[in-house]
């Protein structure tokens, strides 16, 4: 399950530049007690910035911030969609409470563990692929090659400057269409990029 950073974090990748640039602005500008200094923002990542936020106002307290921030730049979709996922995360069962039905499940026979839905690898880890992995063209060959995508997106991805940006485009162009397409993508990290991998995994 993802946590209330990596939501805020996923979010602030997707902004504009301009966007992005405004929400740093409006979070150094922020009044109250909790101030964030211009050095902290200035020219650093969503990840750097996530870090920031979270660090300042708490992962409980910063989903918050973080929308009242989107609203007064006018990325009132953005906001929308930020308070949808919280609001899905905060709904989730207790691990105790899924423990104690898991249990109830076991003792009636019944076994309704295929409703539930395991976020997928590639999904769980998507902040620490997209630096991290070296060998994205090989990857990108072998994603056509398995039609996972065609020839127009392929050119665009590899067209794309910087090896993150590539792998962000794999994200949003490649791997939501489908768990197959997911699965494709994780046995071509095991065979390109195995430590990296077992790594995540361990």
């Amino acid at each position: 399950m993802p946590t209330k950073k990596m939501v805020i974090a996923n979010l602030l990748e997707n902004l504009s530049k301009k966007n992005f640039d405004k929400f740093c602005m409006a979070l150094v500008d922020r009044r109250g007690e909790r101030k964030v200094a211009l050095g902290k923002v200035e020219d650093k990542n969503y990840l750097e910035v996530t870090n920031v936020v979270v660090s300042t106002f708490t992962e409980d307290g910063a989903p918050a911030v973080t929308s009242e921030l989107l609203t007064l730049i006018g990325c009132l979709e953005e906001a929308k969609e930020l308070n949808t996922l919280i609001a899905q995360l905060s709904s989730k069962p207790s691990s105790g409470k899924t423990a104690a039905a898991s249990a109830g499940r076991q003792a009636g026979g019944a076994d309704e563990t295929t409703h539930c839905k395991e976020v997928h690898f590639v999904d769980k880890h998507r902040l620490e692929l997209i630096p991290r992995i070296g060998n994205i063209n090989r990857i990108l060959d072998v994603l056509l090659d398995k039609k996972v995508i065609q020839d127009e997106v392929y050119n665009e991805i590899r067209e794309t400057a910087g090896n993150e940006n590539k792998m962000r485009n794999v994200y949003r162009l490649a791997l939501k269409s489908s768990v197959a397409a997911k699965d494709v993508f994780l046995d071509t990290l095991r065979e390109y990029e195995p430590y990296l991998v077992a790594d995540l995994e361990d």
